[in-house]
């Protein structure tokens, strides 16, 4: 298993690859089961349908490793309409970005321009920017980010941040934000690192999990607990129960398109469950992700790619 998830993390990084899916008729159509569509109006559709069903959204214009600035003001733009958009339907909706996308490969200046503008923005609407965690080389810069831009006072509560508990480090960094009352989204991690940097076993990876899991929801911040393991999601149950932890001080997130019944079941008990929802023509290095994480996904597919 461990082999097929490098697999398919090498083929999100194949550019020859890439273009030619992202071209190919049968490969958009392979991606719709975990993509909202390409435009805006796609994922607006999206998440009106969620909200009918009880579930709240982040929307995420997919994207990253621009190559010039103007391509990171303009993925910011479609993060500002977004906000625009969000504000007048009443939904339950924020968003999430990934630094790579605003520019930060390029200069730090240019990347902490575009999220200061859109956190303060989110600010002005009562919203709220999530920064979505990359690979380790990008580590430090985003939490650096997140806490420089948390800091400011009229940003307190609309910006957070993501934590991959395969990180070695992530103990540390999350007693780091916890102190600055960060809001975060605990998830198992979806890049390849090297052992030394990250937890190989899923045994590590899960005890690691359930661990931090508890330090967040025991730390009177709304934090995101962004699984789909049944076991990942007993423990929180368990573990909220036992503590009686009240089910609105935290929530569930899980991904667009999949285990629409879990997400479904954690309505009805009372939990509240936010879908990640992306959309945009640039969908092929997440959508390799997502098989990379879920193997059996790949079974999914092929299933159910010659059905109505």
């Amino acid at each position: 298993m461990s082999l097929l998830r490098s697999t398919f993390i090498a083929l999100s990084r194949n550019s020859t690859l890439r273009r030619f899916v992202e071209r190919s008729t049968p490969g958009r159509r392979m991606s719709s089961r975990f993509v909202a569509g390409f435009r805006l109006e796609d994922a607006m559709s999206a998440a009106n349908a969620l909200a009918s069903q009880g579930l709240a959204v982040t929307l995420d214009s997919l994207g990253e490793n621009i190559s010039t600035p103007d391509q990171a003001r303009q993925a910011a733009q479609i993060y500002h309409w977004l906000l625009d958009a969000i504000a007048p339907s009443k939904l339950d909706a924020n968003v999430s970005l990934k630094l790579t996308q605003m520019g930060i490969d390029l200069s730090p200046e240019l990347a902490l321009d575009n999220v200061s503008s859109l956190v303060r923005h989110a600010a002005q609407t009562d919203n709220f920017v999530r920064v979505d965690m990359e690979g380790s080389p990008y580590t430090q810069a985003t939490i650096d980010l997140v806490r420089k831009l948390h800091a400011a006072s009229e940003n307190r509560g609309h910006v957070g941040i993501v934590i991959q508990a395969y990180l070695r480090r992530s103990a540390a960094d999350i007693a780091t934000l916890l102190a600055d009352g960060i809001r975060i989204r605990l998830c198992k991690g979806a890049y390849k690192e090297p052992p030394l940097l990250a937890f190989p076993g899923k045994k590590e990876v899960d005890a690691s999990f359930v661990a931090f899991m508890k330090i967040l929801l025991k730390s009177g911040v709304y934090h995101g607990i962004a699984t789909h393991d049944p076991a990942m999601i007993g423990a929180t149950r368990d573990f909220v129960r036992a503590e009686r932890i009240d089910p609105a001080t935290f929530e569930f997130q899980m991904l667009y398109g999949i285990r629409r019944d879990l997400q479904a079941s954690l309505v009805k008990e009372g939990f509240r469950v936010r879908v990640y929802v992306p959309f945009g023509d640039e969908w092929y290095p997440y959508f390799m992700r997502r098989l990379a994480e879920r193997p059996a996904n790949v079974l999914f597919l092929a299933r159910n790619f010659f059905r109505k």
